[in-house]
């Protein structure tokens, strides 16, 4: 029985390349490749939902160096789209060759993403990564030249299909002839073309060149501000309060309310300025609305071990 894997990002068209290949007797095996920007809660949800062979690779600090500095370029936002799917592509055959698989598989669609999924682009990456021939794209297939796979008759071309654009409606069609029960419905899915998000990204690249896994996972979690070099973070709600603790190295600053609910706010400092704390505080009070009609508000401030109270006059 031939081995493809398919590079598996838990959304609707890389669960239709699995069941395509998978309708045709080939032994696939979904690959979801876990980064600082990607978790795969998500996908493997939807993997176990659908029964598949579904497999986690991590390789976060390795796709953050690409995410840093992408040789192709940038998106409308911090997105290196030919960058990370080249990334992805190549890690795939790093499995492939090391453990038999006879082909790579994807979920990408001729013209679906401007940027990545267009026909020179497509090219492009399977030449980078050396894989020409070898990358099938079950959705889009019969617009693109027959792989080996296709030619030696491991999978059959005429049970392909010749989707192109961004509409789903063929693809939702696929869902019902599958007996697909959980699927995610489209929706943005890369969090690096998220205007918000690129944004704070971008500030965090230009004042931290040298920033890192954990960094990342901070601006993911809050409202994000600077003091000069100083990072502060203000959660949103009760789940990004408790991984904004999670998060929270020994020297990073902590300031919560006393006494009333609000949120927990992180300062994070490469270069300390006395009034980042002082706009921590003032953030703090502003996001929590059971402070608003308090005369004076109670804070305590967490560092190195040690804490401090301190009464805030409004």
């Amino acid at each position: 029985m031939a081995k493809a894997i398919v590079l598996f990002s838990g959304g609707l068209d890389s669960l239709l390349a699995y069941k395509i290949l998978e309708a045709q007797g080939v032994d696939v095996t979904a690959v979801f490749f876990e980064t600082h920007f990607f978790k795969r809660t998500k996908a493997q949800d939807i993997a176990e939902a659908n029964n598949l062979k579904f497999r986690v690779e991590t390789v976060g600090d390795e796709h953050l160096e690409v995410v840093k500095d992408p040789k192709f370029g940038r998106g409308k936002q911090m997105n290196p789209c030919i960058d990370c799917h080249l990334f992805m592509i190549r890690k795939a055959k790093e499995i492939m060759e090391a453990e038999g698989f006879d082909f790579i598989a994807s979920g990408e669609v001729m013209g679906q993403r401007p940027m990545s999924q267009n026909p020179d682009a497509l090219r492009k990456i399977e030449k980078e990564a050396g894989l020409t021939g070898k990358l099938l794209r079950p959705l889009s297939a019969k617009l693109l030249d027959p792989t080996e796979a296709e030619e030696k008759g491991i999978v059959d071309r005429e049970k392909l299909f010749s989707f192109q654009g961004r509409g789903r409606k063929a693809q939702l069609q696929l869902v019902k002839q599958f007996g697909i029960k959980k699927f995610q419905s489209p929706a943005g899915g890369c969090v690096l073309t998220e205007k918000e998000f690129s944004k704070n990204l971008s500030d965090l690249s230009d004042r931290w060149p040298d920033f890192n896994g954990n960094d990342i996972s901070l601006i993911l979690c809050g409202r994000v501000f600077w003091e000069e070099n100083v990072l502060i973070v203000v959660c949103r709600n009760s789940d990004e309060c408790k991984k904004l603790k999670d998060i929270a190295l020994a020297e990073d600053i902590l300031i919560e309310l006393v006494d009333v609910s609000g949120p927990s706010t992180l300062v994070r400092v490469k270069e300390f300025e006395d009034s980042a704390i002082e706009k921590a505080i003032e953030l703090t009070i502003r996001y929590a609305s059971k402070a608003q009609d308090l005369d004076i508000v109670k804070v305590k401030i967490k560092r190195a071990g040690e804490e401090e109270i301190r009464e805030i006059k409004k």
